[in-house]
């Protein structure tokens, strides 16, 4: 018999960490790699793995989630067990509130699962970069005979305050949860790491109807999985972690590094989108049988012009994405998502430059993360002087400038300070 599988993705995140780029957005809504956002990394985990039934939990700074998701995701279909459908916050509760915790956002829903009355469900964060082929998690569950099967990646132990840990027997069965704890137990047998919980869970619905009712009437929970659901389940059911390190992904070397980013913070943001330049990354982009799918745009391909010297239209090392125009400037070690202009003897290094902007004539970018539409000054330089940045940018303590969307970067060289 096959599974009927539910799939929730949580996507109402603020992601205050990510501010700016998160200034307008919801987390999962933020660009990435050139032409995707971050939630396509879920919802396409879900299509390649079958789970064709999806509903997309929304809350805050909405808009720009709900356009992606209208523009680049089919509602409805013809059959009735195909749909992936963004919930905006209902206010279901008794006091008509926002969603409280990750549970809760269910909770709030729970007539969405009991009308669907699958045999399982999904419940995923939308706001990872990371493939997944979720069936092999769902059919661990099932060889378990588990309530709750928890996502979980083995780190590095020094690592263990940065995460939730799922501490484990050797057969897999969770024994406790341990919030952020330098001093949490490492993996039987691995004495050098620990298990983070990835935030992503397949429960038996039976199970998860009955956790979540019971969970809305403790007036003393925090309405979490992670702080309050999971760890009363310890001892009550039968829950095992699921060792995401064991997940294989069709088209991928057997012996390749399962790839998992938390990109919480513009630091890590940054890291995740210069690692695909790389000669072979990490993150597989071109993997035909497990596809990134995202919305499609009607651009045209990228051009670059002008062979002169000095004036030469050129990437290297850089992703340079469709309706992309490098007439004479220079594009090394970047990130170029839709529509981006880069003018004569303009140079751009070790960025990442969102749609539309407009890079003038003779600019100089370096290490800087430019949000969509940003037109910059001609002779402009951003990335050079750290303090001036600051006064008109945000920059992180690693020096990473990042310019807020629909804004002029203005030639800060030429300024009296």
């Amino acid at each position: 018999m096959r599974l009927r599988v539910l799939g929730i993705v949580l996507a109402g995140g603020k992601g205050t960490r990510l501010y700016p780029l998160t200034k307008e957005r919801a987390k999962p809504a933020v660009p990435f790699g050139g032409k995707y956002r971050i939630i396509d990394f879920v919802l396409s985990n879900f299509i390649n793995s079958g789970i064709y039934s999806i509903y997309v939990l929304t809350q805050f700074k909405s808009q720009s989630l709900l356009q992606h998701l209208a523009e680049g995701w089919q509602f409805g279909a013809l059959m009735r067990n195909q749909f992936i459908i963004p919930v905006p916050a209902q206010m279901r509760s008794a006091g008509e509130t926002w969603y409280q915790g990750t549970a809760d956002a269910i909770y709030q829903n729970i007539n969405l699962v009991e009308q669907a009355n699958p045999h399982l469900v999904a419940i995923f964060g939308g706001d990872h970069i990371y493939r997944m082929n979720v069936n092999s998690m769902v059919e661990f569950h099932a060889q378990t005979s588990a309530d709750v099967t928890v996502a979980a990646i083995p780190v590095d132990r020094k690592y263990a305050a940065e995460f939730g840990v799922v501490e484990t027997a050797a057969d897999g069965q969770i024994l406790a949860f341990h919030e952020k704890r330098a001093d949490a137990p490492t993996i039987p047998g691995d004495p050098g790491r620990v298990y983070a919980s990835m935030g992503n869970y397949v429960f038996t619905t039976r199970i998860l109807l009955d956790v979540l009712g019971a969970d809305a009437a403790d007036e003393h929970s925090s309405h979490d999985f992670g702080r309050d659901i999971l760890p009363r389940m310890v001892g009550r059911s039968r829950m095992y972690a699921y060792d995401f390190q064991s997940n294989r992904i069709p088209g991928e070397a057997a012996a390749g590094a399962a790839y998992w980013r938390d990109v919480g913070t513009i630091d890590a943001y940054y890291e995740a989108n210069m690692d695909l330049r790389s000669v072979s990354p990490a993150l597989n982009l071109y993997n035909r049988e497990w596809p990134l799918r995202t919305a499609s745009y009607p651009e045209p391909p990228a051009k670059f012009t002008f062979d002169d010297e000095n004036r030469r239209g050129q990437a290297i090392d850089s992703i340079v994405s469709g309706g992309c125009i490098l007439s004479g400037g220079v594009v090394r070690n970047s990130v170029l998502a839709r529509g981006v202009r880069v003018h004569a003897g303009a140079l751009v290094e070790d960025s990442i430059i969102l749609d539309n902007c407009d890079i003038g004539r003779r600019a100089k970018i370096r290490r800087a993360i430019l949000d969509k539409n940003v037109c910059v000054a001609e002779d402009a330089c951003i990335g050079y002087d750290g303090e001036r940045d600051a006064q008109f940018y945000h920059v992180t303590e690693s020096g990473i400038v990042v310019v807020e969307g629909e804004r002029s970067a203005v030639d800060i060289s030429s300024l009296v300070i």
